[in-house]
């Protein structure tokens, strides 16, 4: 719990970021309108951006979760796992599953952002501005958004887990060998492993997000000087 909690706040703060960055590279002028493959490139950036820290949060919040249950747990806490897995393989070892989380993040994180926008454009009346904020209108982008997200995110997350939780050397050639597998044993369904519960969660979690963000954003545009 104290893993996902504790990266949480940065993560969507800088995903954020990464895309205002990605929208603010193919603009000429402030207030260009972007096409739906330009905000999708600049929710790619973001993807890119939230690596950083996702990528080793990723593998401790894993490495924890799979232990649970065990009636001797091989870490006390996130702490502890940082510890063990840096005198194990040093930094590489922490960031086991680098690409993995790019392969994931990248295109998520463009269809995650386009698809908020161009709904939100879609459901506004004309004549009236799409910027302007309507929790509704936030709140069903948002949750939408949040589904097309893990909708794409999904398999290459369940690679991803099962290959910066595997034992050293399991998977030689990394995403292909974990593909492989489970393609071999489980079929195409199981790339689709917990798709229920993520989808329950997808569209609460993701309308509350954008609509703190519309509502944080507007509010920060108001103050003087920022």
């Amino acid at each position: 719990m104290g893993a996902p909690l504790s990266g949480i706040a940065p993560i969507f703060a800088i995903s954020f970021l990464g895309f205002s960055v990605g929208k603010k590279m193919q603009q000429d002028t402030p207030d260009q309108k972007l096409s739906a493959i330009q905000l999708f490139k600049a929710g790619c950036l973001a993807g890119v951006f939230t690596t950083a820290i996702m990528a080793p949060g990723e593998r401790i919040k894993c490495l924890l979760q799979v232990q649970h249950g065990h009636a001797k747990p091989k870490y006390s806490g996130p702490i502890d796992v940082i510890k063990q897995l840096y005198k194990e393989g040093g930094v590489r070892s922490i960031f086991r599953g680098t690409g993995a989380t790019l392969l994931r993040d990248v295109p998520a994180s463009g269809v995650y952002f386009m698809s908020y926008e161009w709904l939100k454009k879609a459901t506004t009346p004309a004549g009236e501005d799409p910027s302007k904020i309507n929790p509704l209108r936030a709140i069903f982008a948002g949750g939408c958004a949040g589904i097309v997200n893990w909708l794409v995110a999904l398999p290459p997350d369940v690679l991803k887990s099962r290959l910066q939780t595997a034992p050293d050397g399991l998977y030689p050639n990394g995403m292909r060998d974990v593909l492989r597998q489970v393609i071999r044993e489980e079929g195409v369904g199981g790339l689709f492993k917990g798709l229920t519960p993520v989808m329950l969660r997808a569209f609460p979690s993701n309308a509350a997000c954008f609509l703190g963000y519309e509502i944080a954003y507007k509010f920060l545009d108001k103050i003087p000087g920022l």
